[in-house]
């Protein structure tokens, strides 16, 4: 059950007559609707290497669109930006739903470096992804890798979210006040999925459940993509674990870079007989990779 890249280059890299996206652009959300992928795009305006900068850089959120989920029109500016001092340092790793007419972007608020606990997961709704709506933060805690599923269940919203090192679901009545928080996916000592995991694509509903699609890391940095399924009649309920990562570090874009060795996924748009997963490489540039519908088996 492994990706297949789509291409051996990227389909979009930083541009230096942006200041805006400069620098980086990674870690994409998508949405496909009336036969157009659009997409939204963390973009960097500086360059920032491990954990801590001693320069400030700022995230914004960048869109394109595109017909073939390949090559894209982007704008050259971004439709979304912080505001307030929870997002100083910007908006990161959107991850984007729609449900209903309404499509719900979850991100990372970015409030800086002065604390190592200066970010939360915060929410947006738009109908056509230039005008937005703030939600403000939906959790006050020190949390990444949100990512909503696209319908209600048992008249509840549900949502992943990280609690580190693991993935937790948490659930809602009015997408603002989040509780019954759980951890579901825990780490795996010496394996691929070791040091910390956290939700990639939002979930994809699937014939034997939700297919969830995250990273996970290892003691050496590395990340990788995995593959989990949930019941869908129970969510809490981890079906299946693919033993092995899905995609992984392999062209030198996805080696080489500002955080080298990393694919780290937040998108997947349905192509018909395959989902077309987006992911940001060494946290520099964007690729596409080919997950068949017909090769997804968790041999349960």
């Amino acid at each position: 059950m492994k990706l297949q890249r789509l291409t051996d280059q990227p389909i979009l890299t930083p541009n230096p007559s942006h200041t805006w996206e400069a620098a980086a652009v990674f870690n994409a959300a998508v949405a496909k609707d009336n036969d157009l992928i659009h997409m939204l795009y963390r973009a960097t305006d500086k360059a920032c290497k491990a954990f801590s900068c001693e320069e400030k850089y700022v995230s914004s959120i960048g869109y394109a669109v595109s017909h073939d989920g390949i090559s894209f029109y982007r704008f050259d500016k971004p439709v979304f930006q912080g505001g307030g001092p929870e997002e100083a340092w910007g908006c990161e790793d959107p991850r984007i739903t729609q449900i209903g007419d309404e499509f719900y972007m979850v991100y990372t608020a970015f409030g800086g470096f002065a604390s190592h606990d200066n970010f939360r997961l915060a929410m947006a709704s738009t109908r056509n992804f230039v005008q937005w709506e703030r939600k403000g933060i939906v959790l006050d805690e020190a949390n990444k890798d949100g990512a909503l599923f696209p319908e209600k269940i048992s008249g509840k919203y549900f949502m992943l979210h990280r609690r580190p090192p693991a993935i937790w679901l948490a659930d809602s009545g009015t997408l603002s006040n989040w509780g019954n928080h759980r951890k579901i996916i825990d780490v795996q000592p010496n394996t691929w999925m070791s040091s910390r995991i956290g939700a990639g694509a939002p979930p994809i509903k699937i014939d034997q459940g939700w297919l969830i699609i995250f990273h996970g890391v290892d003691e050496d940095n590395i990340y990788r993509l995995g593959a989990a399924l949930l019941d869908a009649n129970d969510l809490g309920n981890v079906l299946a674990i693919y033993p092995e990562p899905i995609l992984e570090p392999e062209l030198p874009w996805e080696k080489e870079g500002f955080v080298p060795n990393v694919v780290f996924s937040c998108g997947a748009a349905d192509m018909g007989d395959e989902y077309y997963v987006y992911y940001g490489a060494a946290d520099t540039v964007i690729g596409v990779a080919s997950l068949k519908k017909a090769n997804i088996d968790f041999g349960i």
